[in-house]
């Protein structure tokens, strides 16, 4: 599997840890070593600004969609190699999903969780299949991650997690699925 495009899903936030964005500029800048165009959400605000700067920095494409409602909100990035400017969160989340290749998951808050578990869903009913990789810097993913394998091991899930998701540690290791 070459994989040419990433969804990075993340906080507008940066959060309280500084290996948040330590490990956020790392994997920007592996992506953008490495040719992959990033995909995320348009803002330039918290660990969306982090991951985007990181790869421009690199001199590598990164593509962002954001909705009009979050336009101001979000303080968009004028500096993307390409950006998409949509009517909503909808068409926003649709639009990431078919044009990357995979995902990878960083820190975030409801919207992180609900962008991750809608493509979760469209994995499991076969809407697609895109591979989708937790960074879990710092732990950060801990306590989901095993509430995931709780609704597996509950028998409310049809297939088990790790067939679902992969779970990295650092940044570093997503070059072994490049």
């Amino acid at each position: 599997m070459s994989l040419q495009s990433i969804a990075i899903f993340c906080g507008s936030k940066p959060g309280l840890n500084p290996l948040f964005e330590k490990d956020t500029i790392a994997l920007g800048h592996i992506l953008a070593q490495n040719n992959v165009t990033v995909i995320y959400g348009g803002g330039n605000k918290g660990l969306m600004a982090t991951i985007a700067n990181a790869v421009l920095e690199k001199k590598g494409n990164v593509i962002g969609i954001i909705p009009e409602l979050l336009r101001a909100q979000e303080h968009v990035h004028t500096t993307l190699t390409e950006l998409h400017v949509v009517e909503s969160m909808h068409i926003r989340k649709k639009m990431l999903y078919e044009k990357c290749d995979a995902a990878i998951i960083l820190p975030g808050g409801y919207g992180t969780l609900d962008e991750v578990f809608e493509m979760l869903t469209w994995n499991q009913l076969n809407i697609h299949s895109k591979k989708i990789f937790f960074l879990n810097s710092g732990g950060f993913y801990k306590h989901l991650l095993e509430h995931i394998r709780v609704m597996y091991e509950q028998k409310f899930l049809y297939s088990h997690p790790d067939t679902m998701f992969t779970t990295l540690n650092e940044p570093g290791e997503i070059i072994n699925y490049l």
